[in-house]
């Protein structure tokens, strides 16, 4: 389970650092602290999940590099196939606060999501995307995503990312199917 940001404080609680605030609670919620894990550009927790090892990981390295940094995860931690891979970020293209899983798909202008297609060459790997919504007039999408939003809207993001967090639980225990079943309602993508 990787959650996409960026690393410093400048960044904590922006639009784009949602995926790894969303690492950060289920690290949490397992009585767990991400710690740096040699090798892999990343903070890191494991847990057993009824059985099966979880590794929760945020990538330090900035959101357009973060490639680098799966890479090394699924090599470390010998993750045989993307399909075993579950990326938690923020989209653009769904409204502020509603959460979605998908399998696959292309990129939607996302450069943590670019740089990991760029390393893995494979699009296959599964997604928790918390929605942030369009951009107001014409502020553009890059400066949008990297200001902390509103009040208002925070408080909708905080419920997103505990919605978020229960659904990559849902992938690990019971499967991407019966996570977009409960998670997806009637919208598609």
């Amino acid at each position: 389970m990787v959650g996409l940001g960026n690393p410093g404080a400048e960044f904590e609680r922006t639009r784009h650092n949602l995926g790894a605030e969303v690492v950060g609670l289920l690290a949490t919620r397992r009585g767990q602290r991400l710690r740096p894990e040699k090798g892999t550009r990343s903070v890191v927790a494991q847990s057993r999940l009824q059985e099966q090892l979880v590794v929760l990981a945020v990538p330090q390295t900035y959101m357009n590099e973060s490639g680098l940094a799966v890479s090394a995860l699924m090599r470390r931690f010998r993750v045989p196939a993307p399909d075993r891979l579950v990326v938690v970020h923020d989209e653009l293209d769904l409204p502020s606060g509603r959460v979605k899983v998908k399998v696959g798909g292309g990129t939607a202008g996302n450069n943590g999501l670019k740089s990991i297609h760029g390393h893995l060459h494979d699009p296959g790997y599964l997604r928790v995307r918390i929605g942030i919504g369009k951009p107001p007039g014409r502020e553009p999408g890059a400066d949008y995503v990297l200001h902390r939003p509103s009040r208002t809207e925070r408080g909708a993001l905080d419920v997103a990312i505990e919605v978020a967090a229960d659904a990559v639980d849902v992938i690990a225990l019971e499967g991407v199917d019966a996570a977009m079943l409960r998670f997806n309602g009637d919208t598609p993508g």
